[in-house]
């Protein structure tokens, strides 16, 4: 999508519109439809536009903002986990294969540390497991 400022070139009046391309302004244009939203002409021209361009420093915010968001979001994330989950520590891997394989099922599911050897020979098992990036609770 484009927003062109146009101008009309009977009553002088200046306006927005979006179009799908640049050609696609061309084509209207050509056929007559584009008209003035004021006086109804058909004399309808571009005018000149500044780019809409973010500076360094509003893109340097916009990043810092992003990545707040998703680090709160993954605060949530690892609070629901600790609240609904068993924490096991290093013996994830043999927990999982306990509860996978074991005739003793728990109520809670589990969480814990292990190698990208141990989950990748989990899931290759069929032991359905998630890695979740764990961030302390700082600020900085």
């Amino acid at each position: 999508m484009i927003k062109y400022k146009l101008r009309c070139e009977n009553c002088e009046k200046l306006f927005d519109s979006w179009f799908s391309s640049s050609l696609e302004y061309e084509k209207l244009k050509k056929k007559k439809f584009l008209n003035c939203h004021f006086c109804d002409s058909k004399e309808i021209n571009k005018t000149l536009m500044s780019p809409n361009i973010l500076n360094h420093k509003e893109k340097k915010v916009k990043k810092i903002k992003k990545e707040q968001d998703i680090r709160k979001k993954i605060l949530e994330f690892k609070k629901f986990i600790k609240k609904n989950f068993e924490y096991v520590g290093n013996n994830f891997a043999y927990e999982a294969r306990s509860l996978h394989y074991g005739e003793k099922k728990k109520s809670k599911g589990i969480y814990g540390n292990a190698t990208k050897k141990q989950i990748s020979e989990l899931q290759e098992e069929g032991i359905d497991t998630q890695v979740f990036p764990w961030i302390d609770d700082k600020n900085n």
